[in-house]
Parts: C-alpha cells; structure tokens; sequence
C-alpha cells in the first residue's frame, strides 16, 4: 500500500533540485511513494511558495504544467492541477512538453506564467516521475525544494471561494516556432531564409520522450528532410531504449540509423529535451567532450576568450583544445548541472564573461538563452552552423578537427560500506593523497573544486583519473582517462593495490 499523505516522509522525495518518486508498481522494492494524493499536496505547496515569493494572493498567479511521455504522467499531472486550482490559480495545462519549453511558459509574453511546473523524471525507469518546478528567475534550488517541501509537510492551505479556472494551451507549438525564427535569422540564408536545411536529410530520436516534437515542428519547417527518424511517438514504456543521451544502447542506435539512412545529421534527446547530442554524417557521435568541444568552438567564435565552464570529469584534450586551439579559458567545476550553471552566473557577476556553461552529460546552457539547460536550444545551435558550414563547402565537425580524443575511458563505481558514507569517503582521498605524493609519475591536479584529480604522466599511461563522492549516493565514482592503448587497465591496476587495503569499500567493478 502507497504511505498516506500523514506517515510520508517529505524530505525523501527531495533529489536535488528536482523532486523525485516512485510513481507506479511494478519494481521490486520500489514502493510507490509519489501518488495523486501527495502530487496534489505539492502543488498546493509550489503554489503557497511562489505567492510568498511574489507577494501576490494565490488566486492572481498563473501557472503552467507540463509532462513528458510518462506512464503516470496524464494522472499526476491532474493532480497537481487540481492541488493549485483548488487555491483560486490560473492553470494552464500544455499536455506534453518539455523542461525547457516549461521555463519558456514564464517568458513567452503570449503565456507570461508566474511559473511552472514539468512533470518529468528525465531518464529514470518507467515507474519513478517527479517534478521540476521554474520562475521568471529560472529553475528552483535546492533551498527552494527544501521549503516547498517544508510547506506539503505542514498542509496549511487555505480553500479558495471559488476555484481557479484551467485552460488548455499549445505550448510546445510556441517554443518550437520560436526555436524556427532563431534558426532562420542566424543562418540568414541568402537563397533560402526561410528553408536553410533544404535538402539535408537529417533523423531524430527520441526515444519514445518528449522530444518527437522537433522532427515535425522545428526540422520540416526549416525543410529538411526527416525520413527515417524513430521512436518520436511517446510511449512511457520506452520499449526501444532508454531515453538517455549517455546510454551506450541509445547512442548507438542513432549513430547506426544516419548511417542506414545515409542522413547528413543526427539528433537525440533524453526524455523531457533538456539533453540532446548528435551524430555526424559518417556515424560518429558528437557527445561527452565532442559536443562540449564543438559548442564551444561555435560560442568562442561568437565571444572570443569567453570562459567555458565544464564539470569535473571532462578530458585533458578538451582543455588544450579550447585554450590553446581556441583561445579561451576552461573552468573545470562541480559535477551537477545546476553547479555548472549557478558557476557561469557567478563568474559573470564578478566580470568574468561566460557565455557557455555545459556538463558531459549534455546538460549545456547558454548565457543567451537565459541559462537554461536546453538541448533543442543547443542543437539549434549546432543546425545554425551546418547550414552555415554547408554554405562555404565546410564539413560542421571541421570545427573540431584538431581535438585530441582519448584512446579509452571509464567510469567504475565503487560503494562506500560505511554508514557514514561522507567521512568516510573524505577519509579515503586523504589516503589517496598520501598515496598519489609515493608515486613518481603521478601528480595531484591543483584548483580541483571536488574529489582528487592526478595527472598520470608515465610513456604507458598518458591520462588522468579522478576520484569523487557521488552527488546522490554512498559511492565514489572513479574516472580514468588515458590517451595510449591498455592506458586506462594500467592505471586501475595501479589504483587496485591502493583500494585493496580499505576495507570499507567495495571494489568490485574495478576488479572486473
């Protein structure tokens, strides 16, 4: 039986600066803890938060929900709708959407929302859902979460005397027409303004998400030709892969169908959009530090010497590439998307221009559009410069001919079996440390803003591993990176013999 709404334990639902559940059975052991009952709390909770925010009485806020392609998506998303029209608000209900169109509903002047809410679980299985909740300003942090959920936990909510009114809305169709207008205007295409990728034949996958939209309200219109694109129907199943541009199964199935299809372009997204990456006409992917590398190299065109804020796992390559190829600065931060984002705001308060701040996982958000983690806006970005490229008989990747890719890279993660999973993971770099100062050919990367990164400089390693706590759970994920073949197998070998003597955690995947 799901928990009633008075034995839950709101705090548990927080996941960063998302809220998170299990939405439906069918798990083992992932009990349901995200039901309509809880959902219409939230709302009611989003919606007594933004009018303390904004000073204004419930019943004057406009607010906008979205959902994604998510079996429990049609249900919770009444929910929640319900919780806020029952305080008087204007809802307005856009069905499918995605995150960043979400944000969109609270600028568009034609929907002007004092904020919204996307009801998404990105890529997560199909049981969990959760919701993203956006103002004027932006997405929420976790502070913001923290008191919302503060908020459903007390249910203080007043009843309005009348409810609020809801309204269907076409909110997608104005996000895409707007992406359309951005995409024609940059190409300024001298022949063709209005079909600047007339005659490219060019696929997208969504993996069954929210994503399908491009295709037909965002690629045809600009003309190209989409024949041979897959899994835009929504289906909250997600039979053909998970919708995950880092998913090697995904990643794959794009990159085989532009070369089955003989398309000049390929594009994917995660489930709710606000990750996308590419494929080449030759099948290669542009992901991880190829699109990292290529958006930059468009935006250092744009602003030269602009500083490109990245998370903390991305490649030595990628760093000689925007400094000593393109000129500009590579801050290397937190991993989590909102930490790479909330660095590039920063920075620019303080006069440092950024205009690009992007993880490896395709979270990229552009100083130009507001900062949101946006992967329709940021393929547009790379569509703009195809075409453009495709005008002077230049090949889009010519941008990134002279980055170094490493030979090899993994990621192995290792469980921390101690209950207090924090000291003892600070524990375990001090030793790290220790141990990196005993070995010759190894050396501690300095202004590392999380974890313990070490450049491994021996003929037969020629990288680099990074050893951090994970954001969520009890582990240490270790990076391992390595420009030379077996590079990456001798530097865990290396690592083994350290690792062997903590008892407290299990090494097992960098065994195998």
């Amino acid at each position: 039986m799901p928990p009633s709404t008075t034995t839950i334990n709101w705090a548990t639902l927080q996941n960063g600066s998302d809220i998170r559940g299990v939405a439906l059975e069918g798990v083992a052991g992932q009990a349901v803890n995200l039901t309509p009952e809880v959902v219409t709390i939230l709302g009611k909770a989003f919606a007594t938060w933004l009018s303390l925010e904004l000073d204004l009485p419930a019943a004057e806020l406009a607010i906008a929900v979205g959902r994604d392609s998510r079996l429990s998506g049609p249900t919770l998303m009444q929910a929640v709708i319900d919780g806020m029209a029952s305080l008087g608000c204007r809802v307005m209900d856009v069905a499918m959407a995605s995150t960043p169109a979400m944000f969109m509903a609270t600028v568009l002047p034609e929907f002007s929302c004092h904020g919204a809410i996307m009801m998404t679980a990105s890529h997560l299985p199909f049981n969990r859902n959760g919701l993203k909740f956006f103002t004027r300003q932006g997405g929420l942090g976790k502070k913001d979460i923290s008191r919302i959920l503060e908020l459903a936990e007390q249910g203080n909510f007043p009843t309005a005397t009348a409810p609020g009114s809801v309204e269907s809305r076409d909110l997608i169709g104005a996000y895409a027409a707007g992406l359309v207008q951005q995409i024609r205007q940059s190409v300024n295409h001298p022949e063709n303004f209005d079909q600047p990728l007339h005659g490219l034949k060019i696929i997208v996958d969504a993996g069954n998400g929210a994503g399908g939209f491009f295709a037909s309200q965002v690629l045809e219109p600009l003309g190209a030709d989409t024949t041979g694109s897959q899994f835009l129907d929504p289906d909250g199943t997600f039979p053909n892969h998970v919708p995950n541009p880092e998913d090697a199964a995904a990643i794959a199935s794009i990159c085989q169908a532009v070369v089955a299809q003989g398309a000049y372009f390929g594009l994917i997204f995660d489930t709710d959009v606000d990750r996308g990456a590419a494929v080449d006409a030759d099948g290669r992917e542009l992901n991880r530090n190829r699109l990292i590398a290529l958006i930059a190299a468009i935006v250092l065109q744009e602003h030269p010497g602009t500083t490109i804020v990245t998370d903390s796992t991305t490649s030595d390559g990628l760093t000689q590439f925007i400094e000593g190829d393109l000129g500009g600065i590579h801050h290397r931060f937190k991993r989590g998307y909102k930490n790479v984002i909330n660095e590039a705001i920063r920075l620019n308060e303080v006069g440092q221009p950024s205009w690009l701040a992007i993880e490896a996982s395709g979270h990229g958000a552009m100083k130009e559009n507001y900062f949101l983690d946006d992967g329709a806006y940021l393929v547009s970005k790379l569509l703009v410069e195809l075409a453009k490229a495709r005008l002077t008989g230049r090949r889009l990747t010519d941008l990134i001919a002279t980055l170094q890719d490493p030979h090899d890279s993994q990621e192995y993660r290792l469980t921390i079996l101690s209950p207090n999973a924090q000291a003892y993971g600070a524990e375990v770099m001090s030793q790290l440390q220790a141990f990196v100062a005993t070995q010759t050919d190894w050396a501690v990367v300095p202004n590392t803003y999380e974890g313990v990164r070490v450049a491994c400089q021996s003929p037969a390693e020629q990288g680099w591993f990074m050893v951090r706590m994970s954001l969520h759970d009890p582990v240490l994920p270790l990076n391992i990176e390595s420009n030379v073949p077996d590079g990456v197998a001798k530097i865990a070998q290396r690592l083994q013999a350290f690792f062997a003597s903590l008892a407290e955690l299990d090494i097992s995947a960098l065994e195998r």
